[in-house]
């Protein structure tokens, strides 16, 4: 089914998914939107929320992937700077956390 969704009608699903708490399923709809548009440079935000997806759901290791992912397209997104941090924190990986969490500071997000 995914297959047959263009970009936006898959993004406003999965942003349905996650305003429900459907956690799971927001980031398998992110997951195919980022991996079938892997270069669109507008998809900033479908990748933070794919990050904040597994987050939620507590794939942590994902997490750490999607939001290292979000800021390697975009380095001054603070708030995948801040979920990097968080992901690594509850993964119990505190010295690649600090590292993370002075970048979100410097790029200005909200401890």
């Amino acid at each position: 089914m995914l297959e047959r969704l263009d970009a936006y009608d898959a993004w406003r699903w999965a942003l349905d998914l996650f305003e429900h708490k459907d956690y799971y399923a927001a980031a398998d709809v992110l997951r195919h939107l980022v991996d079938t548009h892997p270069h669109d440079a507008e998809l900033g935000e479908a990748r933070e929320l794919l990050a904040r997806s597994y987050y939620h759901s507590a794939q942590l290791g994902r997490a750490v992937e999607a939001a290292r992912d979000a800021l390697e397209h975009d380095p001054t997104n603070a708030y995948a700077a801040l979920l990097l941090a968080r992901a690594l924190e509850r993964s119990s990986r505190l010295a690649e956390a600090d590292g993370a969490r002075r970048m979100a500071t410097a790029l200005g997000a909200a401890a």
